[in-house]
């Protein structure tokens, strides 16, 4: 359980020395709050259960309390999947990879996996691609892969209310990361750049991604992808 897992009592001299005194107060706070409204809860709320860990996992991440963070959000990640609830179960790879531990990068990959097979918020999709382009040296191929996709998962899923200002948000993501690798700063180069790296193709570069999220997790997924492709929408 998640009460366990905390000792609210030491938070507040265990917090970031960045915040102030008034901030940790109100996030202790939040965090007696949500702590209790999880006690409340019947073994049945199973989603709302894994949403107040999520909650209580980012205050804790917010107060350096890592460990913790990663316990909570770990267990909300294992409830998310049990009920099918992708988008959930991204959002909990999110706040495992802020949580800084040894498998944080890993979790990021098998985050980024569901948000591409699944019909997760491009906005949370493109973000988890946003961790792997910081995490990845500028000249790297796989960085310019990973903002493509975020490209393609906009253009297919984003709503119209949102196309526009997620298309921009991927574009410049693009056009960062081509003047990163390459040193792109007009529509020229970004062109002879799409066509050198086969950039313009899903049928090319999805498979090239998929390399990518198999060579960050490596060997440490905590699913099988081949029983979740089975649970794939019609």
């Amino acid at each position: 359980m998640t009460e366990q897992f905390i000792n609210v009592g030491s938070l507040i001299k265990d917090a970031n020395d960045g915040l102030t005194a008034e901030e940790i107060a109100g996030l202790k706070m939040q965090l007696t709050e949500k702590i209790q409204q999880l006690g409340t809860l019947a073994d049945s709320d199973h989603m709302l259960r894994a949403r107040l860990q999520l909650d209580i996992a980012e205050i804790l991440n917010t107060l350096e309390r890592k460990k913790e963070a990663w316990d909570i959000a770990r267990e909300a990640f294992a409830i998310s999947m049990q009920q099918g609830s992708w988008q959930d179960a991204v959002e909990a790879c999110d706040v495992l990879y802020q949580a800084g531990h040894a498998d944080s990068i890993a979790v990021l990959g098998m985050g980024i996996w569901l948000a591409i097979t699944f019909p997760v918020d491009p906005e949370l999709t493109v973000a988890m691609l946003v961790h792997a382009i910081d995490a990845m040296p500028d000249d790297s191929d796989g960085a310019a892969v990973a903002a493509i996709t975020g490209r393609y998962v906009v253009d297919l899923r984003a709503g119209d209310d949102k196309h526009e200002s997620l298309g921009f948000l991927a574009d410049n993501l693009i056009a960062m990361v081509a003047k990163r690798h390459s040193r792109v700063q007009d529509q020229n180069a970004m062109n002879l750049w799409l066509d050198k790296l086969e950039l313009r193709d899903p049928l090319v570069f999805l498979p090239r991604m998929a390399l990518v999220v198999d060579t960050i997790v490596g060997d440490k997924w905590w699913f099988d992808r081949d029983v979740l492709r089975d649970r794939l929408p019609e």
